[in-house]
């Protein structure tokens, strides 16, 4: 029942989803390397006894039916403990990463393809070297030699591959490699989006006066809750364009939506419209997933800087400030994109629900801010981080990167500095005055910070800039 189930489940996934839910499993890779072993056994089977390539091979190498029972049988125990230990170094794997880093990690390592393909080598040499056991006989005269060698070959494989598993967990687990495949995991989603939409984009941004009325609209809700996981942007063009239409959506990719909730508006054209054709265009399901999310990567990444703080981790909250800012860089370029898709018409089709860089950038850094309670050390290299943003970003941002800096010193309140950690902050702050053009402002935040540091502060800030 539960087979047919999942069965039935992935058939009604579209096909991007369906590629990422596979993907995050950890039977699917297995499977193939299963397929391989049976396919793989039947050659050898038909090399040994229909072909009989011993005929052609030297005596050396060969083995009686006798022997090679006893050699077959001892490959089974054998790879079957390296499976073993293989799937007991995974389990503290995901245990490790799930208390000390985030939950939201083991997806990223159990779909990882390192991971499956471990699994699938073990799991398909198990089975190859159990099938070869199976039609070996007892008899002394028979003599044998595809079998033997390709089993031995096998089992060379799966203890060369359990090195390298361990290898690459180690490896993997390093603070360094996990921010650096998170970002790298939402930087393909990013870019995967961009493809997407970049046929339906122009320059140009749609007049106000030329949209419909708002109470032309109709309204289409959602008939049950969960998340917004994926759009078919491409699908819905076509269908608008064939429907003459124009739609809204009102919720944005990743956003929570209950029973009733407005998902879409659409204008129709003096022609009735079936509002199914486009529902089927769009996933909800029970979790938030990485398909078309841009936020979602963002908010793992902080998730580890705060379990970071909890653990006393300063390096680990490093590294994921780090990998946020060079996500927040990519996610800015991004959003500069309208939110307004056309046809091949250049015709208005669709209109976008998404958010502005500042949105962003407070769900990247604002959880971290949060949670650092005040932490000098963490503020100064979260300012750093800002600041760097600011040299390399467009003009368009830098009033939402020096408002957030701003509003991160004013968190300062009834909280007092040791005097470097003073001058620290405020040598951040000074660089990203002048990046930004809020030379002004930044001599308010001055008088405000070195009230919370002794007097022989004041005379080595950076008063000018």
């Amino acid at each position: 029942m539960g087979f047919f189930y999942y069965i039935k489940k992935y058939l009604k996934m579209s096909r991007r989803q369906r590629k990422s839910e596979l993907k995050s499993t950890l039977w699917f890779m297995p499977f193939w390397y299963i397929v391989g072993a049976i396919g793989l056994s039947a050659f050898t089977y038909y090399l040994d006894y229909a072909v009989d390539v011993s005929l052609y091979m030297p005596t050396a190498i060969g083995f009686s039916g006798e022997t090679l029972q006893v050699l077959l049988s001892a490959l089974v125990g054998g790879v079957l403990t390296l499976s073993a230990f293989t799937i007991n170094s995974l389990l503290v794997a995901l245990t490790t990463f799930s208390g000390q880093f985030s939950s939201k990690m083991l997806v990223n390592f159990v779909s990882d393809r390192a991971t499956q393909h471990v699994l699938g080598i073990f799991n398909g040499s198990f089975i190859y070297v159990l099938l070869n056991f199976l039609y070996v006989t007892h008899e002394k005269e028979e003599y044998i030699v595809a079998t033997p060698v390709l089993s031995i070959l096998t089992a060379i494989t799966a203890a060369v591959t359990f090195i390298y598993f361990i290898n690459h967990t180690t490896t993997w687990m390093q603070v360094h490699n996990i921010s650096y495949n998170m970002n790298a995991k939402s930087k393909s989603v990013q870019k995967a989006l961009e493809n997407e939409l970049k046929p339906y984009l122009l320059e140009k941004e749609a007049e106000s006066e030329s949209l419909p009325s708002e109470s032309d609209g109709k309204v289409i809700r959602t008939s049950h809750s969960g998340y917004l996981q994926v759009a078919d942007f491409s699908r819905l063009i076509k269908q608008t364009r064939r429907d003459n239409s124009l739609l809204r959506f009102e919720v944005r990719i990743g956003e929570f939506v209950v029973e009733g909730t407005p998902l879409l508006t659409y204008w129709e054209d003096g022609q009735t419209i079936n509002p199914e054709r486009y529902t089927k265009a769009i996933e909800i399901g029970i979790k938030q997933t990485e398909i078309q999310d841009l936020e979602y990567g963002l908010i793992k990444l902080a998730e580890v800087a705060i379990k970071a703080l909890g653990h006393n981790d300063p390096l680990t909250v490093t590294n994921t400030m780090h990998q946020i800012t060079d996500l927040l860089k990519s996610i800015g370029e991004s959003t500069n994109f309208s939110s307004c898709l056309y046809d091949q018409e250049e015709k208005l089709r669709i209109i976008l629900n998404q958010k502005d860089f500042r949105y962003y950038l407070h769900k990247g850094f604002a959880s971290i801010r949060e949670y650092a309670n005040q932490n000098s050390t963490v503020i100064t290299e979260l300012l750093t981080m800002v600041s760097l943003l600011s040299k390399t970003m467009d003009k368009k941002v830098h009033k939402d990167l020096w408002e957030f800096a701003r509003q991160t010193i004013l968190g300062f309140d009834n909280y007092s500095l040791y005097e470097n950690d003073c001058l620290y902050i405020l040598e951040q702050l000074s660089e990203l005055a002048k990046n930004t053009g809020n030379q002004k402002d930044y001599l308010f935040l001055l008088e405000y910070m070195l009230n919370r540091v002794s007097s022989k502060s004041a005379s080595k800030a950076p008063s000018s800039i």
